[in-house]
This record gives structure tokens, sequence and C-alpha cells, in this order.
């Protein structure tokens, strides 16, 4: 009978902490500003994202915008650890090529440079869903970031 209540117990506590580890992995913090350390100083004001809207209202998955990238695969799944854009994107924004230098790729920017990743990745499925004719958030600068006061 000891053996048995043992089990019993065990299971039940393991069933605790992997539910518990679930609901903590899932919560994500209602709004984030977009703020990076990259940038010396932001000339814009800073973009509030909404995490309820995204995900609840627009139906937008969590890896949709979190990513780890293998093999050109998205491998990132809900529960993973979410870092910091910054924390891959770890240069401001890409220089200008001068003349007579090559430009870097899209591709090459979207991978090393802060801003062509967060405007890749946010404008450009606010562009799409617009081309696609579907309710969408702002396409134009000042719809995200809103004029200082």
């Amino acid at each position: 009978m000891k053996k048995r209540s043992l089990l019993v117990l065990a299971t039940v506590a393991l069933g605790v902490v992997f539910l518990f580890a679930i609901v903590s992995a899932t919560e994500a913090p209602e709004t984030i500003t977009m703020e990076s350390k990259v940038f010396k100083k932001h000339k814009k004001s800073l973009v509030t994202f909404t995490h309820h809207k995204h995900n609840v209202d627009y139906k937008i998955g969590c890896a949709d915008c979190h990513h780890v990238y293998k093999d050109g695969k998205n491998v990132w799944k809900e529960g993973d650890e979410v870092k910091k854009c910054d924390a891959c994107h770890t240069e401001a924004k890409a220089p200008r090529a001068k003349k007579g230098e090559p430009k870097l790729s899209k591709k090459e920017k979207i991978k090393k440079y802060y801003y062509s990743a967060i405007h890749e990745n946010c404008v450009g499925c606010h562009k799409g869903l617009k081309k696609a004719g579907q309710p969408t958030g702002p396409t134009a600068c000042k719809g995200c970031h809103p004029k200082k006061k």
C-alpha cells in the first residue's frame, strides 16, 4: 500500500510541476516596449507591442515572431526560451554601402542588424496581410512610432 501511495503522490507531484511549467512558459507580458541597447539613442518613439492583440485577437502564433533558425528552418517552439531580439541582431542599423562597394543583401541585413530584423518581421507581416486583403496593423512609420511628446 505504501508503494502505491508513493507512486500516486509522485505522479501527482510530477503533474503539478509539468502543469506549472506549461502555464509559466506560456505567460507572456501583455505589452512590450521595443527598446534595444544596440541604439545609443532612439530617434523615433518606441513601439509598444501587445501580445493579446496579436496572439488572441489576430491568431498569430508565437513562432511567427519568435525564432531560432537551424539549417534555414525555425526550430523555436512554444515553451522555449524567449530572447530579446538584440541577443542575435546585435548591430543597430546596416551602414550604407560606399560607392563601389557591394550592398549587403536583405538576408545579411536581417541576420545581423536589429533595425532590419524588426522591420522585416513586423512591417513585413503587416504588408503581407494588407496585400492579402486582411485586417492589418500599420505599415507607415508613424503608425508604430507616434510623434514624441
